[in-house]
């Protein structure tokens, strides 16, 4: 149920139905209007279909673009869909994207852009404080569509800017740690799927969606090379890493005409398809709190551990910005200090009486007490 809702949300107006065959298939149904979508949720034939079928809704059920009123909401969010920027993004990102969009659209689609201020804004993101993840993923999407409406002189500013993003509490996917990785290694000894899933990612630190693609044909001199399906179609880096040994005697075993990560035919499995598989896996070893996602960060983890730098591990990861992979490595930079710091607490002299001085060290030279000052 919580699946189908997150779909309906990504797509409003798509709903599944089996047909006469018992094959699951996708149709478009609003105000009347009906659309087929195909049977490939989330493909590239599908979110060409779907956007058929808003096209028409609008134009023959009388809302958004093909009859949304001049300046409004619903035609900024049409024309935005339709600049170079947002198709510019990967399919994956697209949809994300348009989950949050969509049901802003439906909530205030006939009003004008240019009389938005910032109180609106807040009120629209105090709206989803209890969610703040999802109240931050709202501003970044307004800042981007008021960006645009800038672009288009339809506004001279961008309120959404002013305002600051909700604190999340959570620090996001966990990282597997080394006893996870084991026990997980455990349930799903060499030679299983599960285990050559899990060796793949946690030694090329790649996203659920650029291991699926992954192949012999990645490999070239020793090295695996690809770019990241997030940043293709912007031309993103090239990542180009070693092959570690432990990774390249798994691979050495398998066929070389197909990837890495496939079905039994030798198709490609697609990043939904794995991470219900890997949900599956962890399920089985007792580890609920692990994802695939997680094994990007235990990638990034042991780099920082290895003493690699930021831009070392940015390297690997295949990040544009430096800000993602310091969050991934903060508790393993964290440990690292804490560890140097004890290690010139020791190496002090007299290292027995080191922490019986310790008031000495934080002595203050000026010893007349501070007025207005708590002792």
């Amino acid at each position: 149920m919580g699946s189908g809702l997150k779909r309906s949300r990504q797509y409003p107006g798509a709903t599944s139905y089996f047909d006469r065959h018992g094959k699951r298939r996708w149709r478009f149904r609003k105000g009347g209007f009906s659309a087929e979508l195909g049977p490939d949720y989330g493909s590239e034939d599908f979110i060409r279909r779907y956007e058929a079928a808003l096209e028409g809704h609008r134009t023959r059920g009388g809302v958004g673009a093909g009859r949304a009123k001049p300046g409004s909401v619903g035609l900024l969010v049409s024309k935005w869909y339709r600049s170079q920027d947002f198709l510019a993004l990967e399919a994956s990102t697209q949809r994300v994207y348009r989950g949050v969009v969509e049901s802003f659209r439906q909530q205030h689609g006939d009003k004008p852009v240019h009389l938005m201020q910032l109180r609106h804004v807040q009120d629209l993101l105090a709206a989803k404080a209890d969610t703040p993840a999802a109240a931050n993923s709202l501003r970044k999407r307004l800042i981007q569509l008021l960006d645009y409406a800038i672009t288009l002189e339809w506004r001279t500013g961008n309120p959404a800017r002013a305002t600051k993003p909700y604190k999340v509490a959570t620090e996001g996917f966990h990282t597997w740690t080394e006893a996870e990785i084991a026990k997980f290694i455990q349930t799903h000894p060499e030679g299983t799927e599960a285990h050559r899933v899990m060796t793949l990612m946690v030694y090329t630190g790649a996203a659920r969606v650029d291991a699926v693609q992954l192949g012999p044909w990645n490999i070239k001199e020793g090295r695996f090379q690809y770019r990241r399906q997030k940043t293709k179609k912007s031309n993103g880096r090239l990542i180009s890493i070693p092959v570690h040994p432990d990774l390249a005697a798994v691979l050495a075993k398998l066929p070389s005409d197909r990837p890495y990560i496939s079905t039994r035919r030798g198709t490609a499995r697609t990043a939904a398809g794995l991470g219900n598989l890997m949900q599956r896996w962890t399920r089985e070893a007792d580890l609920p709190a692990c994802s695939s996602h997680g094994l990007r960060k235990a990638c990034a983890r042991r780099l920082a551990e290895a003493g690699a730098t930021t831009n070392q591990i940015a390297s690997v990861t295949g990040h544009k910005t430096l800000a993602l992979v310091q969050h991934y490595t903060a508790a393993a930079e964290r440990e690292g200090l804490a560890d140097s710091a004890f290690e010139k607490l020791l190496a002090r002299p007299n290292g027995e009486q080191n922490l019986a001085n310790l008031p000495d060290w934080f002595a203050n030279s000026d010893t007349k007490p501070l007025k207005g000052k708590e002792k």
